[in-house]
């Protein structure tokens, strides 16, 4: 039996509506990015924080990327967007790398910065302080740590600042410290961290107390660790990232989200912002900064629900100094 479907029945086969595509949110929106400095012929390794309702910037100037006459330039700013000079330190014996700005329990800016010592000196290596209540008077340099060891960051957490110092000399190793509000270091682990060059870091806090440290290491095994302590912080349990990385800053956002910001090194260097899972320890790129070639080394800041980020960059010839502003998104 031939069976003949009525007409509005065929019809209908072709009439059903489409479900409308579902809109995907991109992780995260650049919201404007903009060059602070380039006077230097080479502006770069960047740190931030927010102190007394503005932000302070401080970066390295120099004649390159490594070279004798390193000094730390300071800028302020209310917004972001407009930059006032507040200070230059130098030393006259040393080239001054990499500095680190937190604000101490005291109420204080403190900037470490390594030391590049001119030959002939005693040490290679020295790791430097500075510290003052208004980012434009500084009290004078003073040596902090071990010699030949380059504190590369200290973080504060319940009064007391915690800090990881590697060795730059022949023996690669990751040291602990621990300072009290007076600013003494105590050495809480002589060698935190598994060989194969553990160096530059970032540490933040969860609400439990338990810090999470993103490390980088240059040796046979050159990919990045995610260690975690819980107080005293002694001991460190570290886990493989997979992924090769310069520069790290780590920021725990209010969601409860680990951003890093890192220089990526896997073929196209730039710098970008990564989720750090916890869960799946893996590094999760959603946003590539403006950048590329001698780039990274930021400084973040959550202000007014945007990431403020400093870093610096080459991708537009001269190595400059940049300011990004950044909106998450669930």
């Amino acid at each position: 039996m031939r069976v003949v479907w009525p007409t509005f029945l065929l019809a209908a086969q072709f009439s059903f509506p489409e479900k409308p595509a579902k809109k995907l949110t991109a992780p995260a929106e650049l919201v404007s990015v903009d060059k602070v400095s380039d006077r230097a012929p080479h502006s770069a390794f960047t740190t931030l924080v927010r102190f007394h309702e503005r932000f302070f910037l401080a970066f390295r100037e120099g004649a390159s990327h490594a070279s004798p006459d390193g000094a730390i330039r300071i800028l302020s700013s209310f917004d972001g967007d407009k930059w006032a000079e507040q200070a230059r330190l130098d030393y006259p014996v040393a080239d001054l790398r990499d500095p680190k700005l937190s604000v101490t329990p005291e109420g204080k800016i403190m900037l470490i910065a390594g030391g590049a010592m001119h030959p002939p000196a005693e040490y290679r290596f020295k790791t430097f302080a500075w510290f003052s209540y208004d980012g434009r008077e500084w009290t004078s340099a003073e040596v902090i740590g071990e010699p030949n060891i380059w504190l590369w960051r200290i973080v504060w957490h319940t009064g007391k600042a915690l800090g990881f110092g590697y060795g730059t000399g022949h023996e690669h190793f990751l040291r602990t410290y621990l300072s009290s509000r007076d600013g003494e270091l105590q050495v809480l682990n002589a060698n935190a961290a598994p060989g194969d060059y553990p160096n530059e870091s970032d540490t933040v806090f969860l609400p439990d107390d338990t810090a999470v440290c993103l490390l980088r290491r240059d040796g046979t095994a050159n990919t990045a660790l995610v260690g975690t302590s819980r107080p005293p912080y002694r001991s460190w349990t570290w886990k493989d990232l997979g992924t090769r990385i310069g520069g790290p800053a780590l920021i725990r956002v209010p969601d409860g989200r680990l951003v890093a910001i890192v220089r990526l090194l896997d073929g196209r260097e730039r710098t970008s912002l990564c989720f750090l899972n916890l869960e799946t320890t893996k590094l999760e790129e959603f946003l590539t900064l403006p950048s590329g070639g001698d780039t990274s080394y930021a400084g973040v800041v959550w202000n007014k629900d945007l990431l403020h980020i400093s870093y610096y960059s080459s991708h537009e010839g001269r190595t400059a100094v940049y300011f990004a502003k950044v909106k998450l998104n669930r």
